[in-house]
């Protein structure tokens, strides 16, 4: 005991110790990984000896930090305690007594595997919860925590015995629902545990609390960490504890989603009778993407939902499958232990042949095939309420807009009419035909809606009689527009993970020898040529990306496509005095190239600077000006010391300023801040532009230099207001306002200069012009924390002959480029703490024949509208337009009928009567035009808005969508829309020379062009963010 709460004490000198050696934490837990193993000990802990932690009274005069500081301790001793309590109950109200010799409930191998590990488990936190006591003791005087949780849970014997828990949970809660059904003792064993309990907590309940522990040790960390100052000393330690967490409960959650899928794909193979089938889901290359309960949906002849069934939907490497679901099961028992479903498949199909069609596309479809929606044909009339399936909602668009072309002809008719009629003329005829758009409109957006929850997929068939090749239409309803845009997105990138290039995409340390997850590589979607002149060679340089949104995408199309907006690619040099800058537009399925800027001198950088979001003041100011907006703005640094600020708004290249320094020395990078420009010299110096208050573009006048050195300053990086530039060895914090300097040495020979920085998290990745070694330091302290030797990682690398010529972080991933063009990815983590190199990473098998002379990411968030799933038109008395599961219902009253008339006697048909601008035609000159007697027709108020009987066919839907949304104004509509997902598209572009294909073995394939600078694009998941 004294070992460990010593051991617990002194984690922060030895982490300090670690940080001067330059050894990381994973290289130490590499060397001693059986030791930690070895030295477990079973040893039972006395409450008495070691009570549990108890905070001591606030003292007086914290300021309001250290309060919540010591809030926050009290959440981390309460949870714990509470945890360590579950983890006994476990033990000895239900392992125990089923262990005991006389009790013959339970075969006791089978409680064995059960409860495997949970008794190491709980002598972990028993330990960590002695040396918790300990600090909270001293917290008044140290306030310290961080270090114990480093401490703790940074050895491997945590992680191993938390993955075996967690491996074994699927099949432990499999042998419990085996045992209540074939053990009836056992099953009130387990009811009676369950009522005895003060809180009803079943034992599934309690098992599960192991899964759920690193997670919120996480958010207590996050919270403390957010209310600890810069300076305090326990600011780095709980940097370090989140690090340690967040790496532990990534391999956890990675351990149970395997294990799940594991348990998923053999509760399909038990229910297989097809020897192929089965043959696939026992192969050791299977993996399970993604699998979700949907609708399936099948229509009528017109397009009416006949009948909605709840299936298994599982996607494959190269194979999807439907299974039916039945999740019957004794009541007594689950809710006791969740029962797993049993699978019956109803179909499957390859993955290749399975196309996503939306709605309206299916002619895209092979005019070799003939597709067959699923319905079922239907002889009796429909009666009531018409349910229109998204098949039909094309052909009454059709219909629509058939109708207002005939529309506009009868109102060039009513044009003719020699008499003047209050409820026929030339107004209201404009007003059928401006109502008729309004309708086509909605239909637009009704389209969309059925697109935005509805999976469309076309798989093969049986052929005909003929031998034709027949596609069958199968219809899913997902339970929301996320669960769609994932679909398409995965199917999107499973078939793109069966192209070669993908097959073997990335290659692994011979020693990781567990199971890669799908997608947790990304996939090479394209290979884009740039500055194909044949007159002469330009270099590549730099690129970046202008985001813009392009409403003419189809819902499919934006989930599977690059992200959208623009993409500059700069260069210039070579056998040319001149640059160029190429557009390619990344609105379309592949990118395409739209423009060509030519420059007067080679660009050497680019830096894209985003539109803020102006105050409520500068709202104001703005709606004053007459002056058209900027926008976002592209700054190109050029070779000739220039500095070119250019609008960015689609395809349209204006240049609005033009930046010059003093000594002209060309501009290696630029970066920017809110008010700040900064642009690193060759000369040594970095030029700072002021942005006035209240304008977006920089002061020409307002140039300041700093000299940093002789050398060129090869790489700027801003964190808030400050910027870190590279000079030779060192790199000098820059403060913007006041320009204030701070510098550190990066490394300690001098002709080693940092070429590269990045930043995630609290710590910053450089890379420097010679050795492939990259370094991590702290934001804060400016420490030194992690030290990574490239060369070492991979045979396909030659030591003392690569070097890293391009550095990038993004989703968790540190992308290194080297100077023989091969690329590599390490895990970070990608919370606040320190972004450390946890695990040895893996190697594209595809790369360039030279340099990779640039790693950029791309991303764009898809359109809020894509997300919300809602009815087109809102319910009203007159009318109504409801969203259903199947599809759409129409119900339109067809004349406004008297409140103390009687009611009708037999269902008038259902349409709809028009009207768009006028509430009544009272007001308009002329007589009425009517069937009816005129003593029996009484004539309303002329400045009443009632509809009278001459008027009854002019009939208002809504209010125009523009200004109405569901019948609500705008302003409500906002008040009441909870806080919405937001989905993320991203991808990596790195540019080099030529392509090439690296071999397995260590020899390597030649490349396809040496002299074509080539841009690979690598696509990633969709991410989902608040």
């Amino acid at each position: 005991m004294k070992a460990a709460r010593n051991g617990t004490k002194d984690g922060l000198e030895k982490t300090k110790l670690a940080m001067i050696r330059k050894v990381s934490f994973l290289q130490r837990k590499e060397s001693g990984e059986g030791k930690d193993d070895a030295g477990y000990m079973d040893v039972s802990v006395c409450d008495l000896k070691h009570p549990p932690p108890q905070l001591c009274p606030m003292p007086e005069g914290l300021n309001s930090q250290q309060v919540v500081r010591r809030l926050i301790l009290s959440s981390i001793v309460q949870s714990e305690n509470s945890y360590l309590d579950s983890l006994k109950r476990i033990l000895q109200e239900y392992q125990k007594p089923l262990l005991e010799p006389q009790n013959l409930i339970l075969n006791h191998k089978k409680v064995r595997q059960i409860f495997y590990r949970l008794q190491e488990i709980h002598q972990c936190h028993s330990m960590f919860q002695i040396a918790l006591a300990s600090r909270v003791a001293e917290w008044d005087h140290s306030e310290k925590i961080g270090d114990l949780f480093v401490a703790s849970f940074s050895k491997s014997m945590v992680l191993n015995v938390y993955s075996d828990y967690i491996n074994n949970f699927t099949n432990a809660m499999a042998l419990i629902k085996k045992a209540c059904m074939s053990k009836p003792v056992f099953l009130d064993f387990l009811k009676k545990k369950q009522a005895s309990s003060p809180d009803r907590i079943t034992l599934y309940g309690l098992m599960v609390k192991p899964i759920q522990r690193f997670p919120q040790f996480i958010l207590l960390l996050q919270d403390m960490l957010k209310n600890t100052p810069k300076s305090h000393t326990d600011r780095l330690p709980l940097q370090l504890a989140l690090t340690e967490l967040e790496t532990l409960a990534e391999k956890l959650n990675e351990q149970k989603r395997l294990a799940d899928q594991e348990a998923e794909i053999q509760q399909i193979a038990h229910s297989v009778g097809d020897r192929n089938l089965n043959k696939l889901l026992n192969s050791e290359q299977r993996q399970l993407s993604q699998c979700e309960l949907l609708t399936e949906i099948v229509y009528g002849d017109k397009g009416q939902v006949l009948k909605s069934k709840e299936r298994k939907v599982f996607l494959l490497n190269d194979t999807l499958i439907c299974a039916n679901v039945n999740l019957k099961g004794p009541p007594d028992i689950s809710s006791l232990v969740p029962l797993g479903p049993k699978y019956t498949v109803k179909w499957y199909a390859p993955l290749l042949q399975t196309q996503v069609v939306e709605v309206g596309q299916d002619s895209l479809q092979s005019r070799d095939s003939v597709i067959t929606a699923r319905r079922h044909s239907s002889t009796s009339n429909t009666t009531g309420k018409m349910f229109l399936g998204p098949p039909r909602l094309y052909q009454e668009l059709e219909e629509l807009q058939h109708d207002l072309a005939v529309v506009k002809e009868v109102s060039l008719l009513v044009g003719t009419l020699n008499g003047t009629y209050q409820n026929l003329n030339s107004t209201v005829s404009q007003d059928w035909c401006l109502a008729l758009q309004r309708l086509i409109r909605l239909k637009e957006e009704e389209i969309q809606s059925a697109n935005k929850c509805h999976l469309r997929l076309s798989v093969p068939g049986r052929p005909d009689k003929s031998g034709h090749p027949v596609s069958i239409m199968v219809v899913f309803n997902t339970p929301s527009p996320l669960s769609k845009i994932s679909w398409v997105n995965r199917l999107h990138l499973a078939k793109l993970a069966q192209r070669q290039e993908n097959t073997l995409g990335w290659e692994s340390p011979e020693e990781d020898g567990k199971k890669k997850g799908p997608f947790s590589c990304p996939l090479l979607t394209c290979r884009l040529p740039v500055f194909s002149s044949k007159t002469h060679t330009l270099k590549l340089e730099a690129a970046l990306h202008s985001p813009s949104q392009y409403s003419l995408l189809g819902f499919c199309t934006v989930s599977t496509s690059l992200p959208q907006g623009y993409l500059w690619v700069a260069g210039g040099g070579g056998s040319s005095n001149h640059g160029q800058v190429e557009i390619f537009s990344l609105n379309r399925v592949t990118p395409r190239l739209v423009k060509t800027v030519p420059l007067r001198a080679p660009v050497l950088c680019l830096e894209y600077v985003k539109e803020p979001c102006p105050s409520a003041e500068e709202k104001e100011a703005e709606k004053a000006q007459t002056a058209a907006k900027i926008g976002n703005i592209i700054c190109v640094g050029l070779q000739d010391g220039s500095i070119h600020v250019y609008s960015s708004v689609d395809t349209a290249v204006q240049c609005l300023l033009t930046l010059l320094n003093v000594d002209s020395s060309p501009v290696l990078c630029l970066k920017h801040s809110l008010a700040f420009l900064f642009a690193g010299l060759a000369n040594g110096k970095v030029a700072v532009y002021h942005r006035r208050t209240g304008e977006r573009l920089w002061d020409v006048d307002s140039c300041r230099l700093v000299s940093l050195g002789s050398q060129p300053v090869c790489s700027l990086l801003t964190l808030e207001e400050a910027v870190w530039a590279s000079c030779a060895n060192r790199v000098t914090v820059i403060q913007g306002s006041s320009l204030h300097t701070e510098s550190f040495q990066a490394h300690s020979d001098p002709g080693y200069s940092v070429s590269h920085m990045v930043r995630s998290g609290a710590g910053v990745w450089m890379a420097f012009t010679w050795g492939s070694s990259i370094h991590l330091f702290h934001t804060e302290t400016l420490e030194p924390l992690q030290e990574v030797k490239i060369s070492s990682r991979t045979a396909h690398l030659t030591p003392g002959q690569v070097s890293v010529s391009s550095l990038l972080i993004c989703q968790g991933l540190l992308w290194v480029g080297t100077s023989q063009g091969i690329i590599l990815t390490f895990p970070v983590p990608t919370l606040e703490g320190i972004p450390k190199i946890t695990g040895r990473g893996v190697m594209s098998l595809n790369a360039h024949c030279g340099p990779v002379d640039f790693l950029m990411s791309i991303s764009s968030t898809l359109a809020s509208d894509l997300l919300r799933r809602d009815p087109v038109l809102n319910g009203s008395d007159e009318g109504n337009v409801r969203g259903d599961e199947g599809g759409q219902r129409l119900e339109q009253s067809s004349y406004t009928q008297d409140s103390q008339a009687p009611p009708p006697t037999e269902e008038k048909p259902k349409r709809l009567l028009l009207q768009y601008r006028l509430h009544s035609t009272c007001q308009l000159p002329g007589k009425v035009l009517t069937a009816q007697p005129e003593q029996g027709s009484p004539r309303a108020p002329r400045n009443s808005l009632e509809h009278s009987p001459e008027n009854s066919s002019i009939y208002e839907v809504n209010e125009d969508p523009d200004v109405w949304v569901r019948g609500w104004p705008r302003e409500r509509v906002k008040e009441v829309e909870p806080r919405r997902s937001k989905v993320t598209s991203t991808a990596i572009f790195s540019g080099g020379r030529g392509y090439r294909r690296i071999a397995q073995t260590a020899s390597v394939d030649p490349c396809s062009d040496s002299t074509e600078n080539t841009l690979l694009v690598w696509q990633l998941p969709l991410t989902l963010s608040q």
